[in-house]
């Protein structure tokens, strides 16, 4: 009973005096992740912290939505956006730091089509049978403006607006195709690894580069870790991984 006591006095002898020693303990990052990055982001986060220590929260959606979620103040350490101009437009307004900014990766769009459904190419989404056909928002998605971008150059975006649905972010408009609710989705190839659903590229000449860049917000109180973040994601077992996921790396580009 006496060890208990003494056990408890010393417990509360630490918690009060600041000057006796405390473990140091690795924060966590929060990084605000385009929603293309889910499944590739997840698996680098669980390396990198097997090789630093250091625990990573991410929090995925579109870049346009993420983007003002921190101009707003919210309280994320790095933003990986999906298209450089949202990076541009913080570092502009001095909201993330400009000397951090990389860009890490390039995408790539395609159709995912529902089974059983004849949709083999872009063209194809014109016919009958095909009824909806799900995008990404293209006013704040960069997936959903290369897809617009797409069909606007195969001359299909007057013929198939009318049949459209719009997913608030690349993982959502995916969601649709999987449940059956339309027919085709033009998606991110990073969210289509090992996944059931007949894919189809989509040529990369048919729409602007999808330039994605990552930077550190400059709120941030984990500096440090979060560039060590950055540098895993650029170095091998980080590009090994996104190139796992179909992102063109872009030295290789």
């Amino acid at each position: 009973m006496k060890n208990i006591w003494f056990l408890v006095l010393i417990l509360s002898l630490v918690a009060c005096n600041p000057n006796i020693a405390q473990p140091n303990v690795a924060p966590t990052i929060k990084v605000a992740a385009a929603a293309d990055l889910t499944n590739a982001f997840k698996e680098i986060g669980e390396q990198f912290k097997k090789e630093t220590g250091i625990d990573v929260t991410f929090i995925f959606g579109s870049s346009g939505q993420l983007a003002e979620q921190i101009k707003q103040g919210a309280p994320f350490d790095i933003f990986a956006s999906a298209n450089v101009e949202y990076v541009d437009e913080l570092v502009h307004e001095h909201i993330a730091i400009e000397q951090t900014k990389n860009i890490y990766a390039f995408g790539r769009i395609g159709l995912a089509v529902k089974e059983g459904v004849a949709v083999t190419s872009l063209q194809d989404v014109v016919k009958q049978e095909v009824k909806k056909v799900a995008i990404a928002n293209p006013d704040h998605a960069p997936y959903g403006l290369a897809a617009k971008q797409a069909l606007q150059k195969a001359g299909l975006w007057e013929q198939v607006e009318p049949k459209l649905v719009y997913g608030k972010n690349i993982a959502d408009t995916l969601t649709y195709v999987e449940s059956g609710n339309v027919e085709a989705a033009i998606v991110a190839l990073a969210l289509m690894k090992d996944h059931h659903l007949p894919f189809y590229l989509i040529d990369e000449h048919m729409h602007e580069p999808i330039q994605q860049a990552i930077v550190i917000v400059k709120q941030t109180k984990h500096e440090k870790e979060a560039d060590k973040f950055i540098e895993f994601l650029q170095g091998p077992t980080g590009t090994s991984i996104m190139k796992k996921y179909g992102f063109i790396i872009p030295e290789e580009k």
